[in-house]
């Protein structure tokens, strides 16, 4: 009698335990999203409650001087982070690409050079076609919320566009700025040929050229060049 009520409250006990419903997949799926989504750009940093949840690509909850309270504006400064991403990415890849290429004088130098047109000139046919481009841009995105170029919003010919790829853009524009603005340093600091220079200056001799060291020689290489 014993044995048979032991097994009764055996197999009762396994019974109750396979009809609890087990978390499934989905939910441990829509877990992880969510805890995705609760991302920010520091660990143990609370996202600021003007960009909770906004749906703009890199949303990190990165707003330290608060320019996206203006709910109107907030797009506009994400249309412009962007922008000067876009700016920055090619800037690398040219300030590279000519160092790389041999291309003379330094980057930071060819303002000094010589063109078909004087500088006076080139600036005056530089400025109103950049205006038109910004101002039919602003036009565009003040109608359509996208970027684009002319009449094209979104400017997207290959068909790229896609939640994705914007994260993408966004991250690699946002290291691309940084970059640059490493490299305008390095050039105020080494006067050197270019960022390539410079790394193959320091990996040559890490303790003799490092960043403590060209600070404290900046003032030779100031009146050197």
């Amino acid at each position: 009698m014993a044995a048979a009520l032991c097994n009764h409250a055996l197999t009762a006990g396994l019974v109750g335990r396979c009809a609890r419903p087990a978390k499934s997949r989905r939910s441990l799926r829509v877990s992880a999203a969510q805890s995705g989504d609760a991302q920010v750009w520091l660990p143990g940093v609370e996202r600021p409650n003007h960009l909770e949840g906004k749906d703009l690509p890199g949303n990190r909850g990165f707003d330290p001087l608060g320019l996206g309270r203006d709910e109107d504006r907030l797009k506009w400064f994400a249309e412009g982070e962007k922008t000067n991403g876009r700016w920055a990415m090619a800037a690398v890849v040219g300030i590279l690409g000519q160092e790389i290429l041999g291309v003379t004088p330094a980057w930071y130098l060819h303002g000094e050079k010589e063109y078909w047109l004087p500088i006076n000139a080139l600036t005056a046919i530089m400025f109103p076609i950049i205006a038109f481009f910004e101002i039919t841009r602003l036009q565009g995105f003040a109608r359509t919320g996208k970027s684009g170029v002319v009449n094209k919003f979104p400017f997207d010919p290959l068909g790229l566009d896609s939640p994705t790829n914007a994260e993408k853009e966004i991250k690699n524009g946002r290291l691309a700025m940084v970059a640059f603005i490493g490299f305008v340093v390095q050039a105020l600091v080494t006067r050197s040929n270019g960022p390539v220079d410079d790394l193959s200056s320091h990996l040559s001799n890490p303790f003799g050229n490092n960043i403590i060291t060209n600070v404290a020689r900046l003032p030779e290489t100031l009146t050197r060049h």
